[in-house]
């Protein structure tokens, strides 16, 4: 074979090497793509984010009407009980269910649902839970903002606690901020004892001392607040309406002329004294719908009211 001819016969074998070299493994050699997983996502995979990115939206709550809206911020705030005091149970159910988060949503949300809350829960001026609170010279009325305490509409007073030594920040002055509750139009006095009664002989620190106490807490709270128009009574079943504490404290509200009304605990329906001797009070009957009173007269001190609840109680 001629030179040239072998040159390009080694020639063209080397190429032929080559181009196996460069030949790519059989299939059955390669393994699967899924061993390799891309780095781009599939249709199938870019399908599901845009899906559930559309049905992501936010519910038009402030396009309810106004009286819906109202009735559920009265679930949202149903877990708190109904008078607001510095109180560590009252703290525990607003760190658990955080039912004032709702203030922070937005201005309109904040207005309508802060408003709702001052507006319909009662707040107790002065603190009767055991421990530090009791004492303290900054009641919840006192750490409230003013604009707060323009929202409330009803006051508790409550009087009984400390009757024989009295906490000295249960005082009537600008600091408490009773000047800022223009909306109030309800005060609540709810008392627990009263200490004229025989049974506090020996304890008290003089006759008098606490009802006069109260009177004086009573007149400072009518003095301050000037939209007060009613003055709910209620005590514990102990309490006589015809005592010195709730004869005292009633004159002065009647002296101020405001409207009187009965608590639900104690009621005053039938106040009973001495030996099975009763009194009725009318006013009280009027005012819970217990209708019909049939009392008989039992002495000098009874009092005869007729079956007629529209007559008035006089004393025999």
């Amino acid at each position: 074979m001629a030179p040239t001819m072998r040159h390009h016969h080694t020639l063209t074998l080397r190429n032929h090497r080559r181009a196996i070299a460069s030949t790519p493994v059989s299939g059955s050699t390669t393994p699967n793509s899924s061993a390799y997983p891309s780095a781009y996502p599939s249709d199938a995979e870019d399908i599901t984010p845009t899906t559930s990115r559309k049905t992501k939206q936010s519910f038009p709550f402030l396009s309810l009407p106004s009286e819906l809206r109202t009735k559920i911020y009265t679930l949202i705030f149903a877990p708190l009980p109904p008078v607001i005091d510095l109180d560590p149970t009252t703290f525990s159910i607003i760190h658990r269910y955080k039912p004032l988060s709702l203030f922070t949503v937005n201005r309109q949300l904040y207005n309508e649902s802060s408003h709702h809350f001052f507006a319909t829960y009662t707040f107790r001026i002065f603190p009767i839970h055991p421990g530090r609170y009791f004492k303290t010279k900054k009641p919840l009325l006192a750490r409230l903002p003013s604009h707060y305490r323009n929202s409330i509409v009803t006051l508790e007073l409550r009087l009984g606690p400390g009757w024989n030594n009295p906490p000295r920040g249960w005082v009537i002055t600008p600091l408490l901020g009773l000047l800022d509750c223009t909306s109030v139009r309800a005060l609540k006095v709810y008392v627990e004892c009263d200490p004229s009664d025989a049974i506090f002989k020996g304890f008290r620190v003089s006759d008098g001392f606490y009802e006069g106490f109260c009177q004086e807490l009573l007149e400072g709270i009518l003095r301050d607040v000037k939209g007060i128009e009613t003055i709910e009574f209620d005590a514990y079943p102990g309490v006589m309406r015809s005592g010195a504490m709730m004869s005292g404290l009633e004159e002065l509200v009647k002296r101020h002329g405001k409207i009187v009304g009965w608590g639900p605990d104690r009621g005053w329906v039938v106040e009973k004294f001495g030996e099975g001797k009763e009194r009725v009070w009318l006013d009280a009957v009027l005012v819970h719908g217990a209708g019909r009173a049939r009392v008989v007269s039992t002495g000098a001190l009874g009092i005869v009211a007729s079956a007629d609840v529209k007559q008035t109680a006089v004393e025999a």
